[in-house]
């Protein structure tokens, strides 16, 4: 039987299952706290209240109430009492978290129609771990940095299971960009792309949070690299991290500009707009090309979630080149997940790849600090201003003694 330990910070004892012994390898509930004998007053101070930043009674999280494309509607902010980790579960204290498109998705409940409100938003988070459970304590120890791709992140503090969390150097946004944005670039490419040295690449809106990495995946792999964009200072990124050709789409005839520049058509097209674009995507296809579907964000704040596509045509115009649609959606690869992330930590550690987070410091109303900004945020994103991935700081670092 596990030993149970509890510490007293001032309001209630928190009861955690096991303690910190640090590992070297690298998704909650409520339960009611029983009062219990303090076993080594000293051991459980440390393992639950690390550096002295005392752990609360309660803390805030958003919660999906009803089913909506609108986050606004959708979404609400709760107070709730902290979650306690099970056995093999981390309790991590969140300092950033990502904004996704299909954060909106999951509001109107299209990715499980079994599972019914309320339940958490959120899909990704990063921070330091303040307690977890005796099977956990193998791997990690309170202090840790982590991050993780799972429901609830949207939260002050989140229980993730230890198995699911991805160890990081530091509590920096930049680690958040990789675990769903840099992933699905990745992987898609990887798996569905075949890309070959000298191929021509489209993406679209490749300064967004995905975008950016399929635009340095293809020039790693020897491509030539298309991408579409709103605004000059994204042109400018865009030309940063290697893209051969930025489109101002706002400035130029998307059509005509890739009729123009490249009769011969585009051999791979990683598309997340989908609609009138998916339609151009697919006449722009050359002999044997690829296209990737891995969203179509223009129709995600409509009723359907789907934009309106033209494909009567489809399958004539993919036999006359014989070219394919290849969909990729990220829980449906994570075998692979592993390795990408992986691959991708030794390409920062090498400084080889760019990681542009946007924490809407150029917004209205400033950056995106604490939770209730996250609806600021999917605005913010959904109106196409964001420039790279779109990042919220749940909570600023502790001050007392921090490392971070």
């Amino acid at each position: 039987m596990s030993t149970l330990l509890l510490v007293r910070n001032g309001r209630r004892a928190v009861s955690l299952t096991g303690l910190g012994r640090r590992g070297t390898d690298a998704l909650s509930g409520v339960h009611p706290v029983a009062r219990r004998s303090i076993i080594d007053l000293s051991y459980s101070a440390h393992f639950m209240d690390f550096q002295g930043s005392s752990i609360p009674s309660s803390m805030k999280k958003l919660v999906v109430n009803k089913l909506s494309p609108n986050f606004r509607e959708a979404v609400s902010t709760q107070t709730v009492a902290i979650p306690t980790p099970g056995d093999a579960e981390l309790l991590v204290r969140n300092r950033f978290a990502g904004v996704n498109a299909s954060d909106i998705n999951y509001t109107a409940g299209r990715y499980d129609p079994s599972v019914k409100p309320p339940f958490d938003a959120g899909f990704e988070g990063i921070g330091e771990v303040v307690g977890l459970g005796l099977s956990a304590s193998s791997s990690y120890t309170v202090g840790d940095t982590v991050a993780y791709f799972g429901s609830g992140a949207f939260a002050e503090y989140t229980v993730v299971p230890a198995k699911e969390s991805v160890p990081v150097p530091a509590v920096k946004p930049e680690f958040l960009t990789l675990l769903v944005s840099g992933a699905t670039a990745y992987i898609a490419l990887k798996r569905l792309g075949d890309l070959t040295k000298g191929e021509t690449v489209l993406v679209t809106a490749a300064a967004g949070g995905t975008g950016q990495f399929a635009v340095q995946f293809a020039k790693q792999a020897g491509c030539h690299v298309i991408g579409t964009c709103s605004t000059n200072e994204k042109a400018g990124f865009l030309k940063s991290i290697g893209c051969d050709r930025p489109i101002n789409y706002t400035q130029e005839d998307l059509a005509k500009t890739l009729r123009k520049e490249y009769p011969q058509g585009v051999d791979v097209v990683y598309e997340s707009v989908g609609g009138s674009v998916l339609d151009l995507a697919v006449n722009s296809l050359t002999t044997k090309g690829r296209l990737i579907v891995i969203g179509f964000i223009s129709g995600y704040q409509t009723a359907s979630g789907i934009p309106h596509f033209k494909g009567g045509t489809l399958p004539v115009k993919l036999l006359q080149k014989s070219a394919s649609i290849r969909g990729f959606f990220l829980p449906h690869f994570l075998s692979d997940y592993k390795e990408a992330l992986g691959s991708m930590m030794k390409m920062i550690a090498k400084g080889k790849l760019v990681c542009e987070v946007d924490c809407g410091d150029m917004s209205e109303e400033g950056r995106f600090v604490g939770l209730e900004s996250v609806f600021r945020a999917v605005d913010y994103m959904y109106a196409g201003k964001n420039l790279g991935k779109v990042v919220v700081e749940v909570a600023p670092p502790p001050v007392s003694n921090s490392k971070l």
